[in-house]
């Protein structure tokens, strides 16, 4: 125990209990296994009900975290969700996959001397504990018509935001099931697909429509929309279109993007083939190239399918890698195997077209970056290969183009991202606001949330004033 302002705290997080690691390996049911009542009773006692809660501060979408943290620690899990749920439409998953260690547990007091409030795993606790007895009610949407462009974190949050504040609200989603890189991009291991599913019949409980296989810019136009009727648009295609090094051999078989195959794993349910006739290869020996969550995502997903070897080539060193601390020893413990400091220079292959080996150079850190990290520099001379048969690329994404060039009103930075006035979100159209990835780049999920969040607020003061 430690003392802070007199009072005894608990020094580590209540742990969260665990699937064995030689087991997780080969199955791909949640890792995690969430707390019990008690867990989540002793660990909300850890919270010390600030007078200026910091970690508030941190949410991007504002919950009010000492009180639903109160409500547990008194056993009421229900009123806990409900206060929750009043800031944040996707608890059951912001618990899962956000980086609270970067946001609201990096403000918590109880941090400065102790391990922070277990603040994402109390999230979880109550959103699954509320799952199956919450009634949502349908809005009364009789405000006006707005269209949301993308069924990721971002629009769903805008969707229910919106369908709340008094709109009738219309989802378009190019895939045939709704949560964006919920669905097609983070493994079932992480984030099993039926709480996303479950989350998004919440949302349409409200009353907002989605509608599937609608790519925007192909099937219709955003001015299409408005002729319809909508009075404002909100884009959140967020970013799917995956980047490459660029290096010679990455047009060989077995070279995938980490986007292309986490979709066919997750979206398309590779991973149970044959009941599901979308099988995916998977190498012996698979190398994936970056480190950030995707990354582990990819490389811990491979070991599941079969693959003997699984490691993971990155150009700097374990204190730059961008995945959170957590994904990181999990794939450790799983036994992916990680090559630091090091860089592809090219992907070999044979004579029929598929991959045999990659070829690396060794790297040193230099001086920080813009990024705040070192930057890796090349050491001459050290050149080697790495034996292996199936390459993922998992180095970041870009947005995809397809709306932005139906829509040349919209200006978009060197990066191929949407500009937007930083107060109300709209981009360079007349009513059309934009959010998310397509916004920032890659963001995390409560990010692209808390911008969701804001849109549908000035969305809903730009409609009013159009109105009056």
């Amino acid at each position: 125990m430690n003392f802070l302002g007199g009072i005894a705290v608990q020094k580590e997080k209540t742990k969260m209990p665990l699937q064995d690691p030689k087991q997780r390996a080969n199955n791909f049911n949640e890792v995690a296994l969430g707390y019990s009542k008690e867990d989540a009773i002793n660990e909300a006692k850890r919270c010390l009900q600030c007078s200026n809660p910091a970690c508030k501060d941190g949410c991007p979408v504002r919950v009010d975290i000492p009180k639903f943290i109160d409500l547990i620690a008194k056993g009421d899990f229900a009123a806990a969700a409900k206060k929750v749920k009043e800031k944040n439409s996707l608890p059951a998953i912001c618990g899962r996959v956000c980086p609270q260690e970067e946001q609201c547990e990096a403000e918590c007091i109880v941090g400065n001397k102790n391990q922070p409030v277990a603040i994402g795993r109390l999230e979880r606790f109550v959103a699954d504990y509320i799952r199956e007895q919450e009634e949502v009610k349908e809005a009364i949407q009789d405000k006006g018509q707005v269209a949301v462009v993308g069924a990721g974190p971002a629009g769903l949050t805008a969707a229910a935001d919106l369908a709340k504040l008094g709109y009738q609200v219309t989802l378009f989603e190019a895939f045939h099931k709704a949560g964006g890189v919920l669905t097609y991009g983070i493994p079932e291991f992480r984030l099993p697909k039926d709480i996303v599913q479950d989350e998004v019949e919440k949302i349409e409980q409200l009353g907002v429509e989605i509608n599937y296989n609608q790519v925007i810019g192909k099937i219709k136009s955003l001015d299409a929309l408005f002729a319809e009727g909508y009075q404002a648009v909100f884009v959140s295609t967020g970013a799917g279109l995956p980047r490459f090094l660029g290096i010679e051999g990455e047009n060989l078989n077995g070279v995938y993007s980490a986007n292309e195959f986490l979709t066919r794993v997750n979206l398309m349910k590779a991973y149970q083939f044959p009941k599901y006739k979308t099988p995916v290869y998977t190498g012996k020996k698979v190398a994936v190239v970056g480190a950030g969550n995707v990354a582990m995502d990819a490389a811990r997903t491979a070991l599941r399918l079969g693959a003997e070897e699984s490691v993971i080539v990155y150009r700097r060193s374990r204190e730059e890698m961008p995945a959170r601390a957590e994904e990181i020893e999990h794939a450790q413990e799983e036994g992916v195997k990680f090559n630091l400091l090091n860089n592809p220079t090219k992907i070999l292959g044979n004579d029929d077209g598929f991959v045999t080996g990659m070829e690396c150079i060794k790297m040193e850190l230099g001086e920080f970056d813009q990024s705040g990290r070192r930057r890796p520099i090349p050491i001459e001379g050290s050149e080697w290969s790495l034996d292996v048969d199936q390459v993922i690329m998992a180095i970041g994404q870009s947005p995809n183009p397809i709306l932005i060039n139906d829509t040349p009103e919209i200006e978009t930075t060197d990066r191929g991202t949407i500009k937007v006035d930083e107060k109300t979100g709209m981009t360079t159209k007349e009513g059309v606001f934009a959010g998310g990835d397509i916004v920032t780049g890659a963001a995390t999920v409560i990010q692209a949330m808390g911008a969701g969040k804001k849109v549908a607020q000035t969305i809903d003061q730009y409609i009013t004033e159009q109105n009056n």
